[in-house]
């Protein structure tokens, strides 16, 4: 526990030392692309924060560093040392796979991809070496949000098919020895949830409690200055009831009151439904938002605007934060030994630490987002991606979270853009650059995620005009960006930058509706696919790759060279990061792992990769 809190009368050191501080600070340094050096001087780091205040008031304005100490003083703990030894279990030597049914594998010809399409490609996936399956939501839903809007926990999408399709589905992964994670989406639900409907029209009905209403206080404006992450206010006006409800999603994805114990209770009653059919655990959509700020407070408009989103300090590593995760595993997860990872956006390291290290018993991982980006960039940015970013990122994590943590590794997923086309979009370097990416992920200390198509050597799609653009959170982008005035072209670049419709475009594979997608389809690269194969195959192999220690043997610029040993074992990954040749490690008394043979041992080409091991 903290002695003492901090208060404008401590040194900016003793802020960074605390998990909040240093995280919130970092994530701003981050975003503005200044180095941490900037406060772990002397000099600075031995300011008082009155001092700072004072210098930045006309700046930052009178109530920054009041909202930041009561952000940094609500978190009473701090993370444990990490150094005992790590706990061997299954969901750290698995490889998993997420799928995203929409785009994943259509049996019927509608363009939408099914379960009986994911049934058909088990052993596609066994094959590959996959041992645990990530599906994104397959509840039914309006599609609003493209099934993160959820009208029923237990049914199935009807385009997706049935709930026996399920029931056939999880049973054919089982007998494969696979495993199978759903999508938990419980920071909201759709608007046409049974729940909100009811809250609707009966407001003194006990579902009015299960969202965050606020009457409107008769001058017809928003209760607070809080923003949706797919632009506009974070707020419905309901005129039958002369009230607000609170969505920092979409308009039709109302968020959930947890403080209720009775939205708990009904969440984890759920959570146990699909854990009693057998599945195997859950990825929890932004998990981290679940607790609000008492009172909905407004956000402090300097914070608004250097996070891009007005008060997410009051949201995203709320009060009861920790309370409410122990609560879930506790009476859900613990009971089934069942699997959880986070998606927690804008939680850093020592924040990490306290909702994944083992002893809290919160969650098994999570998703920090902070390497998809380098500093001063955000995903709209057209700009080319440093790999040396990635390398001090991952290299933190991995010799910092400790053994009580583990680390998921992943560069895609559903919500961004593919990495290999942030590195370069030169397609001279594209097949270089996909084999770099999988042997760092495959290899590194943690547990690989891999995002459909990745194993296919998919690229960014070429879209001609945002209007070929779907998604809800593109669109409300394109909205916003026009009325400011931004020509078509400028803003074509911007949704080409960052568009998550990227990856959500049907599968190669795919039988493909006939409209303007079929001129992107792409083929597969199957190379690729046997590389990611073979790197697999690798490192299901040997434990070394999986718990063995990490060091760093080389970081110079553009190099990344790293080891993994284990019982005298030793693994060393060289790296190239650039697209200019450069000179190999010295690998005199060690034999060649992967690719099965070079043509110059003593450079390397760009972006070119390798595994030795000692002989």
């Amino acid at each position: 526990m903290k002695e003492n809190k901090v208060t404008l009368d401590s040194k900016i050191k003793d802020l960074y030392r605390t998990p909040i501080g240093h995280d919130t600070i970092g994530k701003v340094l981050l975003q503005l692309g200044i180095s941490d050096f900037a406060i772990t001087n002397p000099v600075v780091g031995n300011l008082k924060l009155r001092t700072l205040a004072n210098l930045t008031k006309s700046k930052l304005g009178s109530g920054f560093f009041d909202t930041l100490l009561h952000l940094i003083n609500s978190e009473k703990d701090v993370p444990a040392d990490g150094k005992g030894e790590i706990t061997e279990t299954w969901w750290k030597e698995a490889v998993f796979y997420q799928i995203y049914p929409r785009s994943f594998c259509d049996t019927n010809g509608d363009g939408i991809g099914d379960l009986r399409g994911i049934i058909e490609k088990l052993d596609y996936l066994k094959d590959l070496g996959i041992t645990c399956l990530w599906l994104s939501p397959i509840y039914d839903s309006p599609n609003d949000d493209n099934g993160y809007d959820i009208r029923d926990y237990h049914k199935i999408m009807t385009e997706f098919g049935t709930m026996e399709d399920f029931d056939e589905l999880l049973a054919g992964i089982h007998a494969r020895g696979m495993r199978l994670i759903m999508d938990l989406v419980v920071n909201h639900t759709s608007d046409e949830h049974e729940w909100f409907k009811k809250a609707l029209e009966d407001p003194t009905s006990k579902y009015h409690d299960y969202y965050m209403f606020r009457k409107d206080d008769g001058t017809h404006t928003v209760p607070n200055n809080w923003t949706s992450f797919f632009s506009g206010p974070a707020w419905n006006y309901y005129e039958q009831n002369d009230e607000w409800a609170l969505h920092l999603f979409s308009k039709k994805q109302m968020d959930l009151n947890w403080d209720n114990p009775e939205v708990r209770e009904e969440v984890i009653k759920m959570v146990n439904w699909w854990l009693d059919k057998g599945v195997d655990g859950f990825r929890m959509d932004v998990i981290n938002y679940i607790s609000k700020e008492e009172g909905l407070p407004m956000g402090d408009e300097t914070i608004g605007s250097m996070m891009g989103y007005p008060g997410i300090e009051h949201y995203y590593y709320g009060p009861n934060l920790h309370k409410y995760l122990h609560e879930v595993h506790e009476k859900a997860f613990a009971p089934h030994k069942a699997f959880s990872v986070g998606e927690t956006p804008g939680i850093g390291m020592e924040m990490a630490k306290l909702i994944t290290g083992e002893e809290r018993q919160e969650l098994d991982m999570v998703f920090s987002f902070d390497q998809l980006e380098t500093p001063g960039h955000v995903r709209w940015d057209d700009y080319e991606y440093d790999l040396d970013y990635y390398k001090k990122y991952i290299t933190d994590w991995m010799l910092h979270y400790g053994n009580n943590c583990w680390m998921s590794l992943f560069y895609n997923n559903h919500d961004n853009p593919r990495m290999v086309s942030k590195i370069s979009m030169d397609p001279k370097y594209t097949e270089a650059i996909e084999k770099l990416l999988a042997i760092m992920q495959l290899t590194l200390k943690g547990t690989p995620f891999i995002f459909q198509g990745d194993e296919m050597g998919l690229v960014n799609y070429p879209f001609k005009s945002v209007d070929e653009v779907t998604d809800v959170e593109a669109k409300g982008y394109v909205a916003e960006l026009r009325a400011k005035g931004i020509s078509e072209e400028e803003i074509l670049k911007t949704i080409l930058a960052g568009t998550r419709e990227h990856t959500r475009i049907l599968l190669p594979w795919n039988t493909y509706p006939s409209d303007f997608r079929e001129e992107m389809r792409q083929p597969i690269r199957y190379n690729i696919t046997e590389m990611y194969r073979k790197l697999i195959a690798l490192r299901k192999s040997d434990k070394t790759l999986v718990y063995g220690d990490f060091k760093v043997l080389n970081d110079t610029k553009g190099r990344f060279v790293y080891s993994r040993t284990l019982n005298g074992k030793e693994y060393i990954v060289d790296c190239n990061l650039t697209k200019e040749t450069k000179k190999a490690y010295d690998t005199t008394n060690y034999k060649l792992v992967y690719p099965e043979s070079i043509d110059h041992s003593d450079v390397l080409s760009a972006y070119e990769a390798r595994i030795w091991v000692n002989k």
